[in-house]
């Protein structure tokens, strides 16, 4: 569970005074950097299964690896329907996140009677919110029809709903572990953040009933275009966002559809390519997609936003963290499932301070996600009592090209110097360079 502030520095100040005693905390004098065994800590975008392979022949540098993800324990019957979507499927996060983007997007387009991407927009948050509470699309769907307003809860919405802003207003985040090279689905533990008095309590406007079977003038069928990351930075998540996306629109359109046509998805790849994603974009509003899933990465969303609201579409990323993107300005036509990093950055900040370390480095790929997690996690660690002499902030340039291996031999030398015995690594799959490069200057892991 979380620290308390109180709990926190209660457990700083007993080990303060556990050095007049043992040296397990540290000693006055400073330990030998090469002596020093570091603990590594992840996040979402590399506490996966699939993460190990990008070490290669190196791929048991990750045992004992432990961080943290947006995640809600997942029913054992939702991942059997995520793999009857892939049956290779191996990891889950945003899973239920990407179902749910889809689930909500379709139920919003049955209530506003219409594909228009703007009255859309204006069911979103109500979807969430109050109204006759249906915890499976097909439930939802039937109530919308019937000119019902609807209060949805899956998988990754259990507590509350949407905020005013168009994201969750409580999150459950999952402490992972890396036992060899697979996650320890034994040690995984589950705590809840956020609050529900942040939930919308906007009425949205009243729902459109259907006559019939079809809905004439309605702009049907809905179309749904990816923005996903099929290839690039974060392709090592695309899976289980895939999965999530297909097995709602396969429920969906088994329930009946959007306004009596099968909902229609056309696919696009975001590529951790600003360039890419603004031409997937360009694509989707040539085709006439309405709303657009993705997209994968916070940093390829906040680039295509503004080519998102000049087409007027809507964009739903069910994977987007980066607590900025909440104040961005989008005509109200940007929305998540996944919950911002200010409420991740106390989780991870927690999971470090049970570990006692002596001096942590918070290393960051240089964009706004990164940079935006690892400051939030050094003013967790700074309010639980960490001075700032004991953190040191790095960060590393993501290569353009995704084979480019991340070169991270000075920032490696510097941890090593400064004699860290916890380094948070925020980054996607191209942060193996990152353990790499503390392996290549002779750091030594604790397994």
């Amino acid at each position: 569970m979380f620290m308390t502030r109180a709990s926190r520095a209660a457990t700083l100040a007993a080990c303060a005074t556990f050095l007049l005693a043992t040296s397990a905390c540290g000693t006055d004098e400073p330990e030998k950097a090469t002596n020093t065994q570091v603990r590594l800590y992840g996040t979402d975008g590399n506490m996966l299964n699939s993460y190990a392979a990008d070490l290669k022949e190196r791929a048991n540098l990750v045992d004992g690896m432990k961080g943290t993800t947006p995640l809600t324990p997942l029913p054992e019957s939702f991942k059997e329907r995520l793999r009857s979507v892939d049956p290779t499927l191996t990891d889950y996060v945003y899973a239920a996140e990407a179902y749910d983007a889809v689930a909500i997007s379709a139920i919003a387009a049955q209530l506003a009677g219409t594909t228009d991407p703007a009255a859309i927009a204006k069911q979103i948050v109500g979807v969430t919110n109050g109204g006759e509470r249906c915890e499976t699309a097909a439930s939802c769907l039937g109530l919308a029809r019937a000119g019902k307003d609807v209060e949805y809860r899956s998988v990754s919405l259990t507590r509350a709903g949407f905020t005013d802003a168009g994201e969750p207003a409580t999150a459950s985040y999952a402490t992972l572990h890396f036992d060899g090279q697979q996650l320890n689905d034994g040690k995984t533990e589950f705590v809840g953040a956020g609050s529900e008095s942040t939930a919308s309590s906007k009425k949205p406007p009243k729902p459109k009933k259907q006559n019939g079977d079809k809905a004439p003038g309605s702009g049907a069928p809905l179309v749904l275009g990816g923005l996903l990351p099929k290839t690039g930075d974060l392709a090592l998540a695309n899976p289980p966002l895939a999965a999530g996306a297909a097995l709602a629109l396969r429920e969906v359109n088994a329930a009946g559809g959007v306004l009596g046509e099968p909902v229609v998805w056309i696919d696009g790849d975001e590529a951790g390519s600003p360039t890419v994603a603004k031409a997937t974009v360009a694509s989707h509003v040539e085709a006439g997609v309405h709303v657009i899933i993705g997209a994968g990465a916070s940093g390829i969303s906040r680039e295509v936003l503004p080519d998102v609201v000049k087409a007027g579409r809507v964009l739903f990323s069910p994977s987007n963290t980066d607590a900025s993107l909440t104040e961005l300005d989008d005509n109200g036509l940007y929305f998540r499932t996944a919950p911002p990093d200010s409420l991740q950055g106390r989780a991870l900040a927690d999971v470090i301070l049970r570990d006692g370390p002596r001096k942590i480095a918070l290393v960051a790929r240089d964009d706004s996600y990164g940079k935006g997690l690892q400051e939030t996690v050094r003013a967790e660690l700074e309010q639980a009592g960490i001075s700032s002499d004991r953190v040191r902030l790095l960060t590393y340039t993501p290569p353009e090209d995704p084979e480019t291996p991340v070169d991270f031999g000075g920032g490696a030398r510097d941890i090593k110097e400064f004699g860290a015995d916890a380094v948070l690594i925020i980054g996607f799959n191209e942060s193996a360079g990152v353990i790499r490069g503390l392996a290549d200057v002779g750091v030594q892991f604790r397994q």
